[in-house]
């Protein structure tokens, strides 16, 4: 007799239904599972066996093929434990329940406890949209799951629930989601940051309209210190953006847990150690990296420079589509990588070319060397380079109180909002992923800002890239600005934040 379990598997972002099929027959005892599993699903069944002869079942001495349908998709991670061992109560009836409107997913310990896996939001999500009622889960996952509406998750935290439930001795009630308070900065502001106003100016125009930002300047002015601060300033997420961004960290296995929703955004800052790999994801069974971790969120390079070549390269495709896609032979992993990139750097390998008070004891041979690290094509993808001069003593020691982060978020959500409501009907989220088909609509000057950018763009050497995104960040300063019409003073401080790279690295 075969017997059928609903389960579910992911794939890359996609989540897909397996079905667990079960056969029982006379013959030499055996237990194979078929339906490409990898070796965490084959060792499934040393886990299953143990977890039921702990739990008092005595495991069938019979022959036993398990069948994870559909068989041409790879089976990953021990997620089909929990699915495999109702599959095996059933063949021997110790189930006589009706599953056929549930799914199973949870790892197994020896002693028939279940630990948390990776991606139920998602799996959660497809369970419903598959047509499911029911998803069982591990306890430590439930709330993650309860925020799918139209489905009823229910936590299990031993095999014995499980079982007592399906029995109707002991009814499990199904979970509740539970929003969690999250401070994302702790107690993070910019009122902290003393000086700095032309940073925090260039920060706020990069926050209004999701720009790029490279800081430069000598070892502490500053720089870390901004960066740190820049998700108290960003607008809150949308519904849609805070289930994907909690896709993301759910297969990463990053979210917390008993976690629910990630209600604030990430803020991802990797050593200048970190691998191709680790920036843009992979692995035989390719995980999300870096910049996906960082989607709709900021990803902060500290020491730019000092990253390889190779890993800041791989930077560029992602900046523009907002995508990586990782190609392996059993297939090709997509996951979305929308994030602020936020890069910091010194002036020289010593820290102090152009400093006000000290002296550079670099060479103009090191200087060039050391500034060359960066490719011209991903400064370009850079929106704003801003200077970070020492803070000066009168700055640190004033008493004079410095602006909240909570007054420079209104502004910036009044900014987004004038986006919001201009790219109502296009993908586009805000000024920095103008599309091109809309991009003479919105970025419309007078007579005078054109004359200035046209003198500009012929005295720098400017790039079409660079006058692209001229134009995005003076779009963003006109936005704060509540003008409609990009103006002579708007595309003025947007040149200025694109002549620092021309300072240093043409000088």
């Amino acid at each position: 007799m075969v017997v059928k379990c609903n389960s579910l598997g992911l794939f890359g972002l996609n989540t897909y239904a397996i079905e667990i099929e079960g056969d029982l027959s006379r013959g030499v005892a055996a237990f194979d599972i078929v339906g490409l599993p990898d070796a965490a699903v084959k060792e499934s069944r040393d886990r299953v066996r143990s977890a039921m002869k702990n739990c008092g079942f005595e495991f069938p001495n019979s022959r036993l093929i398990l069948n994870l349908a559909p068989a041409d998709i790879r089976k990953e991670g021990p997620l089909y434990d929990l699915p495999i061992l109702i599959t095996l109560l059933k063949a021997t009836r110790r189930i006589t329940a009706n599953t056929d409107d549930a799914a199973f997913i949870g790892e197994l310990s020896l002693s028939g406890e279940l630990r948390g896996v990776n991606g139920v939001l998602p799996m959660a999500i497809a369970a419903r949209e598959q047509g499911l009622k029911k998803l069982y889960v591990p306890a430590v996952n439930a709330n993650e799951g309860a925020v799918v509406d139209g489905l009823e998750v229910y936590p299990v935290r031993h095999v014995f629930e499980l079982l007592d439930h399906l029995a109707g001795r002991a009814r499990i009630a199904p979970a509740k989601f539970e929003e969690e308070a999250q401070a994302p900065s702790g107690t993070l502001d910019f009122s902290q940051v003393k000086g700095q106003a032309e940073a925090k100016r260039a920060l706020e125009i990069a926050a209004a309209g999701g720009h790029n930002v490279l800081l430069i300047g000598s070892p502490g002015a500053g720089k870390s210190m901004l960066a740190k601060r820049m998700v108290t300033i960003l607008p809150e997420m949308t519904f849609e953006e805070t289930i994907e961004t909690t896709k993301i960290h759910s297969i990463a296995g990053t979210l917390q847990k008993g976690a629910g929703l990630m209600t604030m955004r990430p803020f991802r800052s990797p050593h200048h150690t970190i691998t191709r790999v680790g920036m843009t994801g992979g692995g035989t069974t390719p995980k999300p990296g870096e910049i996906s971790l960082s989607h709709n969120g900021v990803l902060f390079l500290d020491e730019l420079p000092e990253f390889p070549r190779t890993v800041l390269e791989v930077l560029r495709q992602p900046l523009e589509d907002g995508t990586v896609s990782i190609a392996r032979a059993h297939g090709t992993y997509t996951y979305p990588s929308e994030f602020m990139l936020i890069a910091a750097m010194n002036p020289c390998p010593c820290g102090y070319y152009n400093h006000p008070k000290k002296s550079c004891s670099c060479s103009d041979t090191a200087v060039h060397k050391y500034l060359n690290r960066i490719s011209g094509p991903l400064l370009d993808r850079i929106d704003i380079h801003i200077e970070v001069p020492p803070v000066e003593y009168d700055d640190l020691s004033s008493k004079s109180s410095e602006e909240k982060s909570e007054a420079i978020r209104r502004r910036v959500n009044a900014a987004r909002q004038l986006q919001t409501e201009r790219f109502a009907r296009s993908k586009t989220k805000c000024n920095a992923h103008i599309e091109a088909a809309l991009f003479e609509q919105v970025c419309v000057m007078d007579d005078k800002a054109d004359r200035m950018l046209r003198a500009a763009f012929d005295k720098l050497g400017m790039t079409a890239r660079a006058y692209d995104r001229i134009m995005k960040v003076a779009r963003t300063i006109a936005d704060l600005d509540q003008s409609e019409i990009i103006r002579a003073p708007h595309i003025s401080e947007a040149i200025q934040y694109r002549s620092l790279d021309r300072k240093y690295w043409h000088e």
